[in-house]
């Protein structure tokens, strides 16, 4: 019988978009006893991560709780649940992200109106307000932060006309909440989706959502309970209810309300060791608080910034709309970006990202999130990237990187 070494993972220096490295305090959180899904003790922490969760996203929405699974998972959920078959959805795409609104939406049955612009640009807010009054759809779904480009797209504007045509706001914001302001009821957005495995320095495994009453109330029209959890005086099946019913059991938020409400309506086995590490990554956050973190992923962005270009490197994209979390650079002419990479990883164990579709072997993604966005993770990226690039022969300002990053560090 084939005999298997025991589990040893090296130690990395991982800066990515995601997922990136986890707080020790986190890792310990996932290490506690397992409780029983309904045991008291277990609920608290339940009640806890949903308080914790309306700070993280700045509303008073009554429902903040985590969908199991990936990031993903969150919004599928979001928009299997929200989606009726054959409403008119518009989604402005400018990057990898918005394409995949695209594709849920229309597999839950959307009727898909689109507007595009280049990937490393995003909308003028207008341009998205222009479209949204000619199309006049039911759903407006947009990308906050597009990880795959670096490029953050400003939102309250959209979301305030949305607000007022009565059409529900629903935003991708996995890249952004915990590293960036995410403020859901002053940009008026419907529905929010967050992710574990960027800024909040959790492993992937949960994705937190909040949305408001009005979102509520559409998904509750739609609502039915299981099959095997009726009693004998409940009536609300599918044949029931007047609205179609929303087509995933496991994504169905309005069966998941009664699983986060104090109902405890059966509806999964929570996961137990993931809500351990979420509450514990949320509590981290808060405890740090908001705008210091927030503080904290720009300097370390300037300081990437500084000194990719003091070494002569040239960044990627729109500079008015760069993501602060997640810095894209311009593989140099000549260079194998997949080498550099390879490099990188084997010499120093520092990770950092390569792009997709028409960017694939052009950029590279460097993410500066979370517990990853630290002075130290940042200096020494830079000095290894300098030693990786001289060694494949690129021509580079030497020692500026490094003294750039310092004197960003110096001044803050």
């Amino acid at each position: 019988m084939k005999r298997y070494d025991e589990l040893a993972p090296s130690q990395r220096t991982i800066m990515t978009p995601g997922p990136v490295e986890v707080d020790p305090r986190v890792l310990r959180a996932l290490s506690y006893p397992i409780l029983g899904q309904f045991d008291p003790e277990f609920t608290a922490y339940m009640n806890d991560t949903m308080e914790m969760l309306r700070s993280l996203f700045r509303t008073t929405n009554h429902w903040a709780f985590p969908v199991d699974g990936t990031s993903r998972s969150g919004i599928e959920a979001v928009l299997t649940s929200l989606i009726e078959p054959g409403d008119k959805v518009l989604i402005p795409i400018y990057g990898r992200f918005g394409n995949l609104l695209y594709e849920i939406a229309e597999r839950v049955g959307a009727e898909v109106a689109f507007i595009e612009r280049e990937w490393g640009t995003v909308f003028d807010p207008e341009e998205v307000i222009r479209a949204i009054h000619r199309e006049k759809p039911a759903l407006v779904l947009m990308v906050h932060g597009e990880t795959s480009t670096g490029r953050m797209q400003p939102l309250a504007e959209i979301g305030k006309v949305c607000r007022e045509l009565g059409i529900l706001f629903v935003v991708d914001a996995v890249a952004t909440i915990g590293g960036v302001p995410v403020n859901t009821d002053e940009w008026f957005m419907d529905a929010v989706i967050g992710g574990t495995q960027k800024c909040l320095s959790v492993p992937s495994g949960m994705a937190p959502i909040t949305y408001n009453d009005i979102a509520a109330a559409k998904i509750n029209a739609r609502k039915t309970i299981e099959r095997g959890l009726r009693t004998g005086t409940d009536s609300v099946s599918s044949t029931s209810v007047s609205r179609p019913v929303i087509r995933s059991n496991y994504f169905d938020l309005a069966q998941l309300q009664d699983y986060w409400s104090p109902a405890r309506l059966n509806h999964h086995t929570e996961m137990t060791s993931m809500l351990y590490a979420l509450r514990e990554g949320l509590r981290l956050v808060l405890e740090e608080g908001l705008e210091a973190r927030f503080a904290r992923h720009r300097v370390n962005e300037s300081a990437l910034v500084a000194g990719l270009e003091a070494m002569g490197l040239t960044l990627y994209g729109d500079p008015s709309s760069k993501l602060p979390v997640v810095t894209c650079v311009s593989i140099p002419e000549g260079i194998d970006g997949e080498s550099v990479r390879s490099m990188l990883l084997n010499a120093f164990g520092i990770e950092i990202a390569s792009s997709f579709g028409s960017l694939k072997g052009k950029i590279w993604r460097i993410g500066t999130m979370g517990y990853s966005c630290r002075k130290q993770n940042v200096l020494q990226l830079l000095g290894a990237l300098e030693g990786v690039l001289i060694r494949h022969g690129a021509k580079l300002h030497t020692g500026a990187g490094l003294q750039a990053a310092l004197d960003v560090y110096d001044q803050t």
